[in-house]
């Protein structure tokens, strides 16, 4: 794999100009030692490549040095035309320039991967949207980009998931993240990682200050800190229920992530004749109303306050039903809303 390595080390100085031989070493995961055998070697091989030393030293290219690299493997060249999210690049209006820019990289392929790599772009088709996603809000994603791209502060008109009131903030945004289909900006609001879902921002304003950052903060960590804040929540309200087999498929897709112990799509685990035993975990008491859409095919065994949190759940829209129908007017009564309460 040497040659792959000093094509890769090639195409780093390029691109970044002086690079650290740590900082090479680290990307490319062998030691620093290698890294200087690496670059003994592309010099015997005539490429002007040296080491600086000293604090602001690494290693870099002859000013002026350029190769065009276009010697792709077949599997690399099946990866570039694997295009995993077509809808990112509508979204950014980045729709041609993607199909120009694959254009250039087809003409750039040795011949013989050109056949593999069209075939592949029109056999392989990866969709990031999730089934039946729902209704989405506009998304302003033309200011968010300028302002992310020109390091500009944004204030925003924000609605919080359950809620009406638009609140506003000022933030400094590192970067956009799109996840399953929906955009996300990824900023600092008083110096700490937020996350705010742009379908929900009423409004965007790009400033004229400068952005501010916190030094040596980069968009991947303030998104991996903010992806473990919802991921690692506390959930404390174990429960203890039971699925009929039938409905099991469909019940694990749908709360899986509430699953603590994964009963499998072969049903196997803690049965009783065509029960299935599932244990799950919630944050909140009320975040149990979610299993009400599987109605009588999925009953919750323990604690005794999820059950009767269920059953106030069904007396409430009982209630809601028999004083519409009972109502001369019809649906006149049923805009009395349910409080549902429920997880962010």
């Amino acid at each position: 794999m040497k040659s792959d390595r000093l094509l890769a080390i090639l195409l780093l100085l390029q691109t970044r100009g002086r690079v650290p031989a740590d900082e090479l070493a680290a990307e490319l995961e062998v030691s620093a030692r290698t890294i200087y055998r690496d670059v003994e070697a592309l010099s015997a091989a005539g490429v002007p490549v040296y080491a600086e030393r000293g604090r602001h030293g690494g290693i870099t290219l002859l000013p002026g040095y350029r190769t065009d690299v276009t010697g792709l493997t077949s599997d690399e060249a099946r990866a570039l035309f694997v295009l995993a999210a077509q809808g990112v690049h509508a979204a950014l209006g980045l729709d041609s320039a993607l199909g120009s820019a694959l254009r250039k990289v087809m003409a750039a392929l040795p011949a013989p991967h050109r056949p593999v790599a069209d075939l592949t772009s029109r056999r392989i088709l990866v969709d990031p949207d999730r089934w039946l996603p729902g209704p989405r809000g506009e998304v302003q994603l033309d200011v968010l980009h300028t302002a992310v791209f020109a390091d500009r502060r944004l204030r925003l008109r924000y609605r919080h998931s359950g809620q009406h009131r638009v609140r506003t903030y000022t933030v400094d945004p590192y970067g956009l993240v799109s996840k399953a289909g929906v955009w996300y900006l990824v900023a600092d609001r008083r110096r700490s990682p937020a996350l705010f879902r742009v379908d929900r921002i009423a409004s965007a304003t790009a400033l004229e200050e400068p952005v501010r950052r916190r030094e040596g903060v980069e968009l991947s960590d303030v998104w991996q800190t903010l992806r473990r804040r919802v991921e690692d929540r506390p959930r404390e309200l174990r429960v203890t229920a039971r699925v009929h087999r039938s409905r099991l498929d469909m019940f694990t897709r749908i709360v899986g992530p509430l699953l603590t112990e994964y009963p499998g799509a072969d049903g196997k685990g803690e049965k009783e004749g065509d029960w299935v035993t599932v244990r799950l975990a919630f944050s909140v008491l009320p975040g149990v109303s979610v299993l009400l859409q599987f109605g009588q095919w999925v009953e919750i065994l323990d604690p005794p306050e999820a059950v009767e949190e269920l059953l106030r759940r069904t007396r409430e829209v009982a209630a809601l039903y028999e004083r519409q129908r009972a109502s001369p007017s019809g649906s006149a009564t049923a805009t009395a809303a349910l409080s549902y309460e429920t997880e962010e």
